[in-house]
């Protein structure tokens, strides 16, 4: 796979997950995978993760320490000095470098004592405090990746994204400045690349314009290898993970869910939304207007093709086979869903606006939405830990109407599942919707809710909790059987 090379610039980026750095062997495959890259593409940036486990690490300590208690904090300090360590005594031959890495890392690992220690006389952690502690990982992980591509033959330098990403001030959801990121980015990458060397860049971070550290969300080394594809420009960005690309559905869930070769960008963001892991959601954006092309990879089966991603088709309203429409099923756990209702809702504007700015205002975000006719009722899934903040907030905006009897109730439901049915061509060709209930139905599966029409590429609906794996696997079932 990384002899398959592109036409104009040869530049590739190729972004490394925690697993594919998460112990010194899957670094070592990871270098091999550089190398075998460089053989064919003129030119190569490399994104990487945390080593595996250590962001976790990181926000644990710091959560502590919030209430006082920094004795999690001794054994943390402990075990990244001893997992980088041991990383580095593998991965980098040359002692010198072997030193330098182990100071530099050696110095962050202070700074994240020192951190959690201010955070503890605190007693509050702020969104600023804690992305300074969760970049730590990756600025540690790129001193041991750079210097051992280095040991295996191509030279490499190590940069922190700081230097590449400007942000906005949304601390730990950040948003990038695009144009100041491309002037920054082609200031400092393109003298490397002119002199072949390999940047090893640190996903997930930037920083604001007066130089406070930022992160782009939980799983954005993904979506730093996007931006810095785009804005180079990049011909192609490979993300590797430690599963074959993206899949009919989670193989722990089923087991026959195979690799689907290629996927439109339309797709896998819908699966990247509704549960699929395999690829952070905002990495498809730069990505697409940028016009460059986006692979998923194994690090541990690098000769595996991996799933291409394809430019969105359009269906045109054109009936076409339903049964190969069906891609992919995915499901979101933990979600409870809320309903407003009331006869006195009915024709009355500004209901909706209401009820979704209330939800808004808790800073949570509603996967599923469905209205009845007749005005009566609005039913929307929220994230289950942010059910009870919902309700009162809906409560609290509807108090008159429920006191007046205009609504009667504001209430949630149990943990439910929103399982969602991919592929493009689910509103516009006949028959997809039919399957997909008829499936469910013959399985004893009760659907709760669903949304369908918004998008040409997903249908779905909520299950009871204790169904969801029961209507995955019944569901796959319309792909496996698809010639």
């Amino acid at each position: 796979m990384a002899n398959q090379k592109s036409s104009s610039n040869g530049t590739l980026v190729m972004k490394f997950g925690g697993t594919s750095v998460g112990s010194a062997e899957a670094i070592k495959k990871a270098c091999q995978i550089v190398l075998d890259a460089r053989a064919a593409w003129p030119h190569v940036v490399v994104v990487t993760s945390a080593l595996s486990g250590v962001t976790n690490l990181l926000l644990d300590s710091a959560t502590s320490a919030v209430h006082g208690n920094l004795q999690p904090l001794v054994e943390a300090e402990k075990t990244l000095r001893e997992k980088h360590a041991k990383a580095a005594d593998e991965l980098i031959p040359d002692l010198a470098a072997r030193a330098q890495a182990n100071e530099e890392i050696g110095q962050l690992i202070t700074v994240f004592v020192d951190l959690c220690r201010a955070i503890a006389i605190l007693g509050e952690a702020t969104p600023r405090a804690l992305d300074a502690v969760a970049s730590l990982g990756e600025r540690m992980s790129v001193r041991i990746l750079a210097p051992a591509i280095s040991a295996v033959g191509l030279p490499a330098k190590y940069i922190e994204a700081t230097e590449l990403i400007t942000t906005n001030h949304q601390f730990q959801n950040a948003h990038p400045d695009f144009e100041t990121t491309t002037k920054r980015t082609r200031q400092v990458l393109e003298p490397l690349l002119a002199q072949n060397i390999v940047p090893v860049i640190t996903g997930f971070i930037g920083q604001t314009p007066e130089g406070a550290i930022t992160t782009l969300g939980r799983g954005g080394s993904d979506y730093s290898a996007g931006i810095i594809g785009a804005v180079l420009p990049a011909d192609d960005v490979w993300i590797w993970t430690d599963v074959d690309g993206v899949m009919t559905a989670d193989p722990r869930m089923v087991p026959e869910a195979r690799t689907l070769p290629e996927i439109t960008y339309g797709e896998v963001a819908e699966l990247a939304y509704y549960g699929a892991k395999v690829l952070h959601p905002k990495t498809i954006r730069p990505v697409v207007e940028a016009g460059i092309g986006l692979r998923i990879c194994n690090t541990f089966n690098p000769t595996h093709p991996g799933t291409r991603l394809i430019p969105n088709t359009s269906s045109n309203g054109e009936a076409r086979d339903s049964k190969q429409i069906i891609k992919a099923v995915t499901a979101v756990r933990k979600q409870k869903l809320i309903t407003v209702e009331g006869r006195g809702m009915l024709g009355v504007p500004g209901v909706a606006a209401r009820a979704f700015a209330a939800v808004a205002s808790t800073g949570t975000s509603v996967p599923l939405i469905t209205q009845a006719s007749s005005e009566q009722s609005i039913c929307f899934a929220v994230p289950s830990e942010a059910g009870a903040a919902v309700l009162a907030a809906l409560e609290s905006t509807f108090s008159s109407e429920i006191v007046e009897r205009d609504i009667d109730r504001v209430w949630a439901t149990e943990d439910v599942a929103i399982i969602t049915v991919v592929g493009t061509g689910t509103r516009n060709t006949p028959g997809v919707a039919g399957q997909v209930f008829t499936q469910l139905g013959q399985s004893g599966v009760n659907v709760l809710a669903i949304a369908h029409g918004s998008s040409d590429v997903s249908i779905s609906l909520a299950v009871e909790s204790a169904d969801a794996e029961k209507a995955v696997k019944s569901l796959h079932e319309l792909i496996v059987s698809t010639p």
